[in-house]
């Protein structure tokens, strides 16, 4: 029963960590002026990698995009939408854990897709974003391709043997 309970807590922790995590990331993004907008880079998605490795990253990068998106200022279908967005890529990226070793950094493929489909409505409709869905879901894409997939694989590779050695 201790060991079940101290699994419970791990898990917990980090999923906490996640979204704190997330947060920080988040607004240190803004704080370049990358977070939000048709041109955005937000280092947090990097994260959206951890749920190959631990299923309890799902609600800390929810949580996290939530609370980020409501810290931003963002309007309420950004807060609900976006963060459905990272929801759904969280969910991707778990569901691709079982890929060859070698594939596991295209886990965040799909972080990449499901922000640069759902993000440009949200963009286009909350905050009034003009230039076309396809114009600026090629400029998110490109954003999420260089945070959740560049970063992403980077930091994939970085925490990769150290979560195989049981030291995260």
């Amino acid at each position: 029963m201790k060991r079940k309970n101290h699994d419970y807590v791990r898990g917990l922790t980090r999923g906490a960590l996640t979204g704190a995590l997330y947060v920080l990331l988040t607004y240190l993004s803004s704080l370049l002026g990358l977070s939000s907008g048709v041109v955005q880079l937000r280092i947090s998605e990097m994260l959206c990698i951890l749920p190959i490795f631990f299923p309890e990253a799902i609600p800390g990068l929810f949580i996290g995009c939530f609370i980020s998106n409501i810290i931003a200022g963002g309007v309420i279908w950004d807060v609900i939408f976006g963060s459905i967005a990272t929801l759904i890529g969280a969910f991707g990226a778990y569901f691709m854990r079982k890929l060859p070793r070698k594939l596991l950094p295209l886990a965040t493929i799909p972080t990449i897709i499901s922000n640069s489909a759902i993000i440009p409505l949200v963009l286009i409709y909350a905050y009034g974003a003009e230039g076309g869905f396809f114009p600026i879901m090629i400029t998110v894409a490109l954003g999420e391709m260089l945070s959740a997939g560049v970063l992403g694989a980077v930091f994939y590779y970085s925490i990769r043997r150290p979560i195989e050695k049981g030291l995260i």
